[in-house]
Formats: structure tokens, sequence, C-alpha cells
């Protein structure tokens, strides 16, 4: 909608009933994302009313919101919002970040308010070339992220968006920072790579290299320092076969 000429960019509550109508017809719809522009700009009483109404449909399991407004107006996040938006748990937020540079303490504040409503937060950054797509970066990035209680969650190419083509790195440099992350810091610290397919495709994990093939009754993988390893994985497990599983020594029987 944003990129339609002519389309209408302010909702109200009139458009906003038609959508809940539409949610709450649909069984189908478990999760319900509140997106850009960004739900935080909203006051508290209009926010407080679109969360109340999603939360009586039934089959809406969890709502989520996406925003960047901890990172860029942190003062917003008052101890006021963070008591009302602690009613609507299940209640989980995508906070975008871009560069080390905003994790700020006022930032940092911010989140741990949020964490400590009881809200699980999950970081999405967009690789921008000559911001942060250098390993150290993000490497950074990510470290800050998990100290004041983020996920770092998704690390998005950069779409093709007209007037953005400074910022786009190759697909290869999203690769090397992975591979610059994997094994070289806790998994907790590293994003999925994802590229959001054009025409509706999904987001689609991008990984470097790290199943090499199948030999017989063996995998053979690559870890982070390029090594090769076999994995026993037999394809057709036979009678009586023993394996191991969370360190202790079991027996699959056919």
């Amino acid at each position: 909608m944003v990129g339609n000429p002519g389309g209408e960019y302010r909702f109200n509550i009139k458009q906003w009933e038609r959508a809940l109508d539409y949610i709450a017809a649909n069984p189908s719809i478990r999760d319900v994302l509140l997106s850009g522009g960004d739900p935080l700009t909203l006051v508290d009483s209009r926010l407080d009313w679109l969360l109340s109404r999603l939360r009586r449909i039934p089959h809406v399991e969890f709502l989520r919101i996406g925003t960047k407004v901890p990172t860029v107006l942190p003062q917003r996040i008052t101890s006021g919002l963070t008591r009302m938006l602690r009613r609507y748990h299940p209640l989980w937020m995508s906070i975008h970040f871009t560069h080390p540079d905003e994790l700020t303490p006022e930032v940092s504040q911010a989140c741990q308010r949020l964490a400590d409503a009881g809200i699980p937060l999950g970081s999405q950054t967009v690789l921008l070339a000559g911001v942060n797509d250098q390993v150290e970066t993000m490497k950074r990035l990510v470290h800050g992220l998990l100290k004041i209680r983020v996920r770092p969650y998704y690390l998005y190419q950069c779409d093709p968006i007209s007037g953005s083509s400074h910022f786009r790195t190759p697909v290869e440099k999203g690769l090397e920072i992975i591979q610059g992350l994997r094994g070289y810091t806790t998994g907790y610290a590293v994003p999925s790579y994802v590229i959001d397919a054009p025409g509706g495709g999904g987001k689609i994990p991008l990984l470097p290299e790290y199943f090499v093939g199948r030999e017989g009754d063996e995998v053979v993988l690559r870890n982070y320092e390029g090594k090769t390893y076999r994995y026993p994985d037999p394809e057709k497990p036979g009678k009586g076969q023993s394996g191991r599983q969370g360190g202790n020594l079991i027996t699959l029987q056919a």
C-alpha cells in the first residue's frame, strides 16, 4: 500500500474495524502483527483499543508489534505504556536495530522496561553497505543486544527498494557475516539471515554451506572452522542399531 500511488496512508477506526471483522471471520488466523507505520507512535489509548479488540478474538493466540521506536524514541517507552501492554500477553515485540551506536543507556533502559513487563524482545536488522556490513560491527551489535535482553532474530538482505541501491550488499556478504558469527560467539547471538522474497514469497533463510553431502550411512558436515566431520545417519536404520541421545545410550528397535 505504501508504494501504491493514490493509496490510503492514514488508518482510522473504520478501517481497523474492517480488518478486525476479517480476522474474526477467519479462524485460521492465529498470529497478528501490528506493523508500520510504527504502532508505538499511536497514543496509549488508541493502541490499547486495538490490542483489546484483537485479544477478544478467541482464535488469535498471540500478538506481535514491529517497531523502531525503542531505538529512536526510547522515552516513548513509559511505565504507563508497559503497564498497558502487559495486559495483552502473550505479546511479542520485534525491534529494528541497525548499528551498535544505537545501544545507548536510554535505549537499554527502554528495552529493559519492556522485558521486565514480560514481553519477549527480538531484533530485526537490515544489512546495509558501509553501515553494518562488517563482521566485527555486527558482532558488537548482537553482543550488545543480548546484554539488554534483546534476542538477535533476523538479519535481512536489503530489499531492492527505489533509492536504496547504495545500501545494498551482495548476498555473499551476509553469508560471510553469519560465518563470522557462528562458532565464534554464542548461538543466541546469531540471527537468521533471510531474504524477504518478492511477490509474497515469504522469508527464505540462507546459510553458509555446512552440509557437504552424504556418503553411504554417514553425512559429511563442515564446521565453522572449515573442518569436515562424518556423522552416522543411516537412511534405513536397522533393527537393534544403537545410538546416543542426550548423553544416554538408547536402543532403537524396528
